[in-house]
């Protein structure tokens, strides 16, 4: 089995024969907040990976409880799944429902958030290397100047691992002294309007001296976007992640520098076909492209990473190509911006 260290990069593949076992199946899946625009992509994607291998979908959202999270995992375990993916509100608080699932001899993915126990197969992108993307994004566009650093939900795990990525590329500017962090705050629940206040409040503290902003996902980043506008300030360079449609039209219209793009269908594809090998059986170290990954704090577990792609307006024109947006939704409102919105 290949070993992974966090920043391998498998492809994706089909589960051979998938169907034979599948018929009859019923996989459910736990939504941590469906509000956000890119889990109806990750759904679409699961829902055709499940419907191609003859396997039942249901799903429930937790509206960003972890209280109601665990009621609605108890409650897919009534209905009978044979696999759960869960996109967990809270890492922690999530332990018991793995708990309930085990206790029934379910498989769990643990869909592109991390949850820290070894009975979970750990499905997601890399996000270290989301959160390098993000910050070199920035720092190529502003190498010297006062940064904000807009974090992720302090509940979500990968909100410290983009973090880590994105010192890795800054560090050594801070320490010279070219770069200063004027602030810092993670998002409550990834809410753009909680990042927005964030950023409302970083501006006041800093009679408005920001050159620049590390967001680590498109919604904070709209937050954070709507925030400098308010001040004039709209255009400095802005992080995100995600591939959401508002933002690939704000790196069109240059209020945005980058959006690193996680193919959602791929992550969702991925967790259908796993969920289907885990409820026929399959051991999670057989499925294909899975590796063994050490977490932060020594849990060993089995997981797969799949490579984002980092989009800024040099290369807008891939997620057209790829059917991701159209260059209508791409380019509403811009004039005269990059291909293919000139």
């Amino acid at each position: 089995m290949k070993l992974l260290n966090g920043i391998s990069v498998v492809a994706l593949s089909a589960f051979a024969a998938s169907a034979a076992f599948a018929d009859g199946l019923t996989v459910g899946v736990s939504w941590s907040n469906f509000q956000e625009e890119r889990w109806k992509t990750d759904e679409a994607a699961i829902v055709g990976a499940l419907d191609a291998a003859g396997a039942k979908y249901i799903s429930a959202d937790a509206q960003s409880s972890s209280s109601k999270q665990l009621s609605d995992v108890e409650s897919l375990i009534a209905q009978g799944v044979d696999a759960l993916i869960i996109l967990a509100q809270d890492a922690q608080a999530i332990g018991p429902a793995v708990q309930a699932a085990a206790d029934e001899g379910i498989p769990v993915v643990a869909y592109d958030r991390l949850i820290e126990d070894d009975r979970a197969f750990y499905l997601t992108f890399d996000n270290v290397e989301v959160g390098r993307m993000q910050a070199r994004a920035v720092f190529e566009a502003m190498p010297k100047g006062n940064y904000v650093m807009i974090k992720g939900s302090p509940t979500d795990p990968n909100a410290d691992f983009l973090r880590g990525g994105q010192q890795e590329i800054i560090d050594a500017a801070v320490s010279s002294g070219d770069i200063k962090i004027v602030g810092e705050a993670y998002t409550d629940g990834w809410l753009p309007a909680n990042a927005q206040r964030n950023m409302e409040q970083i501006l006041t503290a800093t009679d408005n001296k920001v050159d620049a902003v590390v967001a680590s996902n498109d919604g904070t980043a709209g937050g954070v976007v709507a925030a400098l506008t308010a001040q004039g300030m709209e255009g400095i360079p802005v992080s995100g992640q995600d591939g959401d449609h508002a933002a690939l039209n704000r790196v069109a219209k240059g209020t945005q520098t980058v959006s690193v793009w996680k193919d959602a269908r791929d992550l969702g594809a991925a967790a259908g076909e796993i969920a289907v090998a885990l409820a026929g059986g399959t051991a999670m170290e057989a499925v294909a492209g899975a590796g063994a990954w050490t977490s932060p704090s020594g849990t060993n577990m089995t997981a797969r990473f799949l490579a984002p792609v980092p989009v800024t307006k040099d290369n807008l024109t891939a997620v057209v190509d790829a059917g991701w947006i159209t260059k209508d939704a791409l380019c509403q409102g811009v004039s005269n911006g990059p291909a293919p919105c000139n």
